[in-house]
């Protein structure tokens, strides 16, 4: 139904969100952030059930109990470390996907199928690869 008068309609920057933690693991402050089919925050791995939604704002370990704990993650463009050999990221892929490899590392290709996507590359210099993760 269309609105009759003013509404109140709450605003957020969209630059932080909160998940839940997966069982069993440690997300370093400053590691690529992921999100798993259940909706959950865990480290960037080769997988291909997550999703890069970012970068974590803070160390958290969580124990056996997928989402006892949850964690800030930022949203933004970040510097990630180039994988190597034939799947280096160069100038050319900018605006392509890249993929995870690791909670630090992300890659030209998906591996075989093997790897889920970080983001859009934005950009690529001597010390790795700037992710948009947005």
């Amino acid at each position: 139904m269309a609105l009759t008068a003013d509404r109140d309609t709450k605003e957020r920057s969209g630059d932080r969100i909160v998940l839940p933690v997966a069982a069993s693991v440690t997300c370093y402050a400053g590691g690529l952030a992921a999100r798993d089919a259940n909706g959950r925050a865990t480290p960037g791995a080769t997988a291909t059930t997550l999703r890069g939604v970012g970068r974590f704002a803070e160390r958290v370990t969580n124990g056996v109990t997928a989402g006892a704990v949850s964690i800030t993650i930022e949203k933004g463009i970040f510097r990630w470390a180039n994988s190597a050999d034939t799947d280096a990221i160069a100038a050319a892929d900018i605006g392509a996907d890249c993929y995870i490899v690791d909670d630090q590392t992300v890659a030209k290709t998906s591996g075989t199928s093997t790897r889920s996507v970080a983001g859009k590359i934005f950009d690529v210099d001597a010390q790795g690869v700037w992710v948009d993760m947005r």
